[in-house]
């Protein structure tokens, strides 16, 4: 549901400008309008009506709950749009208090207040972050060992490269020579055939 929101909206960011009225009927808009047309009653919910908090609801309590649900769904757009650390401890927490409202609809169990379960939300959350960022310090200081032992490394690999260069320096320098060499063999036999000519020429 929150994918289809976030979809039907555009981005995150333009989902968590909206208020929870227009979160509520976001995806009826058709009904919306065809609703102030004729002066008829106005949709309950839209894409929201797919949550299964709305289908455990009673029908008489279909329309508190997705009011209620589309609260929290914009309350979470928020957070997750604009807090510095992300973390799913306030997800949890607002899923409780729909569980809860749920519950007082069914029941009459009170709830807690908003006010009290969003105070242990942010003690919470704050706790998570801590673990989240030592967790991340120990893999930046595995991953940095692990660079510099592949450094330390390095130098075996180049003294190797390094001789395999050598010795194919000192073959191609003797290949070299050899071509060098090979023309003067023939100079000398182009020599010989000149004189040769010259005794036949005397003779």
């Amino acid at each position: 549901v929150g994918a289809r929101l976030i979809s039907h909206a555009g981005s995150l960011l333009n989902l968590s400008k909206y208020p929870s009225s227009t979160v509520q009927i976001l995806g009826a808009e058709k009904a919306l309008f065809r609703a102030l047309k004729k002066k008829g009653n106005t949709p309950k919910y839209g894409l929201i009506y797919h949550s299964t908090f709305i289908g455990r609801a009673g029908n008489k309590n279909k329309g508190k709950i997705s009011r209620f649900l589309a609260n929290k769904c914009s309350i979470a757009s928020r957070i997750d749009c604009f807090a510095e650390d992300s973390t799913d401890v306030f997800g949890q927490k607002l899923k409780e208090q729909v569980e809860e409202r749920l519950k007082f609809l069914d029941t009459g169990t009170i709830p807690k207040k908003n006010l009290d379960v969003m105070n242990e939300a942010i003690e919470e959350a704050a706790v998570d972050i801590k673990k989240r960022k030592k967790k991340l310090k120990k893999e930046k200081k595995r991953k940095l060992a692990e660079m510099e032992a592949a450094d330390e490394s390095m130098p075996d690999m180049n003294g190797n490269h390094e001789v395999v260069m050598e010795e194919s320096e000192m073959i191609t320098n003797e290949e070299e020579e050899e071509v060098v060499k090979k023309p003067k063999k023939k100079k000398k036999k182009s020599h010989n055939n000149d004189s040769a000519m010259l005794v036949a020429e005397t003779a």
